[in-house]
């Protein structure tokens, strides 16, 4: 079993990642492009120039998230929330596709989400992020191991997902993954260098806006925000672009290869040519203060393209046509 850390940014963060593992067996055949697109969950975003990173005293300096920058980019469309797992669904029915874990036969699992049964037989992985099992036949139909469900969270985003799955379903679906630069305009929301996509403040007038932990980190989650695990896509107020829940829930897979130092692009710009990581955003459900400060917009995180964990999935974009 691959070991789940990784030469990631900064210190250790609440996801986990394969490491170096082989490759997924070819597909099923070729995965067929839809004739349509759901207009209705996507919406329009202006583009134009925007301050991207952070240099304040909550930015994380090994995570390259500085320096601020004037990014120029053009109009896109983008999923209002992250990709649900109907619409992962509707995805599978049409094409055949076999996600990754369910390849690889295993994926990680936050300790706190299994039963007793299944951590006596599933082991904590890794002595940097013990909150993590390796748990077989783990995916995205069975979130937490053989025997769960989803009938109950058909509206909650799919997880499970790799960077390949996402990228297979957003050129079903007509789409594709956000650029990093994308992802943090539309999260900010029309704010300028605001910490989160409400504002600078965490839980304006005591109000939670998004789900991340509450508590001692990984030993006690009060629910104070109301979930345990994934929330909703659509939970909690959108932001000023009407987006849902762009911090906190689930990671988000974003198209760029990650590197610490930005490349010179401002406008529209796509990240470094190569790379062995792919960046994620926004944070999840796992994030605190007390270990991981990433559910600001500016903050940024990495992974394998094929590492699969409880707390990542994607929303997708797409290109206006002139």
């Amino acid at each position: 079993m691959a070991d789940p850390t990784l030469d990631k940014p900064g210190k250790p963060c609440c996801t986990a990642g394969r490491g170096t593992s082989p490759a997924a067996p070819a597909q099923p055949g070729e995965p067929k492009i839809a004739d349509t697109m759901d207009a209705t969950s996507m919406t329009r975003l202006p583009g134009g120039a925007f301050l991207m990173g952070a240099d304040d005293e909550q930015g994380l300096i090994a995570d390259g998230e500085g320096p601020v920058r004037e990014i120029e980019l053009d109009p896109f469309l983008i999923g209002v929330t992250a990709v649900s797992n109907a619409d992962f669904a509707a995805f599978v029915d049409a094409t055949g596709y076999v996600t990754e874990a369910e390849h690889f036969g295993w994926s990680f699992v936050f300790y706190g989400l299994l039963a007793q049964s299944v951590l006596d037989t599933h082991p904590q992985v890794a002595a940097a992020a013990p909150w993590w099992c390796a748990v077989a036949g783990a995916h995205w139909r069975a979130p937490e191991g053989p025997g769960s469900r989803l009938d109950a969270r058909m509206d909650h985003p799919v997880v499970h997902v790799s960077w390949n799955d996402a990228a297979a379903y957003a050129a079903w679906a007509g789409k594709r993954l956000p650029s990093e630069a994308e992802w943090e305009y539309a999260a900010r929301g029309g704010l300028v260098q605001q910490r989160y996509p409400w504002g600078d403040e965490l839980t304006p007038g005591g109000e939670h806006r998004c789900n991340i932990w509450q508590g001692r980190f990984p030993e006690y989650n009060s629910l104070a925000d109301g979930y345990l695990g994934t929330a909703p896509a659509r939970s909690f107020e959108p932001n000023g672009y009407g987006l849902y829940n762009m911090v906190g829930n689930v990671w988000e897979w974003c198209r760029d290869w990650f590197a610490r130092e930005r490349t010179p692009e401002r406008r529209n710009p796509g990240g470094p040519a190569s790379g062995t990581a792919r960046v994620m955003r926004g944070g999840s459900f796992l994030c605190h203060a007390s270990y991981c400060n990433r559910y600001r917009v500016a903050a940024r995180y990495c992974n394998t393209p094929d590492s699969t964990a409880s707390n990542i999935g994607f929303r997708c974009v797409a290109d206006i046509q002139p």
